[in-house]
């Protein structure tokens, strides 16, 4: 026999062995497990732990942990987040991915018939001191009452848009996609159009921001167009509010009807 095959046989022979070793090799099938044993059988992990609505955790600057009050008729996608001192109004149409989170600031408000989309993100700097005392700049008041973020009622906040409090937004405005909102108010029937941003000031009513504008003064924010017969978005929020409502409607099982739009 030659050195070569020597060599090959030899191979083979190492081959097999390590085959055996690992299972690869039996002279029995092993046996078929059909139920998982009884040690891992039920999840050591806390059903609380991967929900997607849950309250806030308890921290130095707040001894109270909340969960959020949403209403029946709202819907909130398994991969969206609500968490802590949040009030979700009804036929509110939460997305894949969104965040409204209040466990830094707090409360958040969102109102009926809003819609809260793709990978927008609520949140707001905290509201209560350590010594535990209310944090009064990082509120922003609406009919009487303090909130750390208030979004009223049929506002549409569009795909990665950001309202980080302190900030409000009015009733029947649209916030464009890639858009924020920082320490800042933005009144009714207005619209933020795509990659602007309101910081620090208050936008009047019936006024719009236009794409990739960055207002950070009053005196700008009060200069802000009108919104006129024809602008280009005059009417989208009500066809985006319709179009969220009867999404929230269909995902909680209501039965469809015909409407007028």
């Amino acid at each position: 026999m030659t050195k070569q095959k020597i060599i090959k046989i030899s191979i083979v022979l190492m081959m097999l062995v390590v085959m055996a070793g690992v299972g690869c090799v039996s002279e029995e099938a092993p046996e078929t497990v059909t139920e998982a044993p009884a040690d891992v059988a039920e999840s050591s992990v806390p059903a609380s732990s991967v929900s997607n609505i849950e309250p806030n955790p308890v921290t130095h600057w707040n001894p109270v942990s909340t969960m959020p009050t949403i209403d029946e008729t709202a819907y909130i996608h398994p991969q969206a987040s609500v968490i802590g001192e949040v009030t979700i109004g009804a036929r509110v149409m939460v997305s894949p991915q969104a965040s409204i989170r209040g466990d830094e600031g707090m409360p958040i408000y969102v109102g009926d018939e809003t819609n809260v989309q793709d990978g927008v993100v609520l949140h707001a700097l905290e509201t209560v001191t350590e010594e535990g005392e209310e944090f009064t700049s990082h509120l922003v008041e609406v009919d009487g009452k303090k909130y750390a973020v208030y979004v009223g009622e049929r506002v549409s906040l569009a795909h990665q848009s950001e309202i980080h409090g302190p900030a409000s937004v009015g009733d029947d405005t649209f916030i464009g996609m890639q858009a924020l909102v920082f320490n800042a108010k933005v009144g009714s029937n207005c619209v933020l159009e795509p990659q602007s941003g309101a910081i620090g000031v208050t936008i009047p009513d019936g006024r719009y921001v236009p794409a990739g504008v960055t207002v950070t003064s009053q005196e700008d924010a009060d200069n802000l167009p009108e919104i006129y017969e024809g602008y280009g978005y005059q009417h989208t929020n009500e066809a985006v509010v319709y179009v969220n409502t009867n999404l929230a409607d269909g995902y909680n099982g209501v039965e469809v009807h015909a409407e007028e739009h």
